[in-house]
């Protein structure tokens, strides 16, 4: 693929199919289902402390990129959370991933964002490339 064929752009509902493909490549602890899938793609899409990005080359979707901005005390005003980052399998160290995240910080650096955060166990040399640094344990209790 040659990076001039990427683009980097907000997803659109016609984008659905694709993202959630990906999205079922994504999953470990839950597995995504349609049903839901449907039920928020047009709230996040309508939400505007949200960004769903979709990078696509070869004229399909190859990776997406879902996050929130949002406001703290501790921070002195917001900041921004990737919460999927995901790019297909074979089109993996190609580019995608630094576009997505490179448009998101972007996007959070636009709405006054004072970091951008995100919790993964996977490709640290992939973040720390790119200027993230590890800085905190993450936490969770699966609800249901």
């Amino acid at each position: 693929m040659a990076s001039e064929d990427l683009t980097v752009r907000r997803a659109a509902a016609g984008d659905a199919a694709e993202i959630f493909a990906l999205a079922r490549e994504f999953g470990l602890t839950f597995r995504p289902e349609q049903e839901a899938f449907d039920a928020a793609l047009p709230q996040i899409l309508a939400n505007p402390d949200a960004l769903l990005l979709a990078a696509v080359a070869e004229g399909r979707v190859q990776g997406y990129l879902l996050g929130f901005v949002h406001l703290t005390l501790f921070a002195n005003g917001p900041v921004a959370w990737v919460e999927e980052a995901m790019v297909q399998t074979g089109a993996r160290r190609q580019g995608i991933g630094r576009a997505l995240l490179v448009e998101f910080e972007a996007w959070a650096r636009s709405r006054e964002a004072g970091y951008v955060a995100m919790a993964t166990r996977r490709a640290p040399e992939f973040y720390k490339a790119l200027g993230y640094e590890q800085a905190a344990t993450f936490y969770r209790k699966v609800l249901r």
